[in-house]
């Protein structure tokens, strides 16, 4: 399952990690990535989206009928 919100975007950051001698490796910081499925009424059938955390209380807030039209309209398939 790849780092990526289909709702927000949000994707990993990269950046190094800084040891006490200072030597400097590589890292990365995942988001907090769920696969959550949902019932959509408009289109009568579920959907199973990958989602991080911001992205399900966006679902709670706007509705799923709303985050899938936006998803859609961007041209992303579901």
């Amino acid at each position: 399952m790849s780092a990526h919100c289909q709702v927000t975007g949000r994707k990993p950051g990269f950046g190094k990690s800084v040891s006490h001698s200072h030597v400097r490796t590589n890292r990365r910081w995942d988001p907090n990535i769920q696969k959550k499925t949902y019932f959509v009424p408009s289109l009568g059938r579920r959907v199973t989206l990958t989602l991080s955390a911001k992205g399900i209380k966006t679902i709670d807030r706007d509705g799923i009928d709303a985050v899938v039209a936006a998803i859609t309209a961007r041209g992303e398939k579901i």
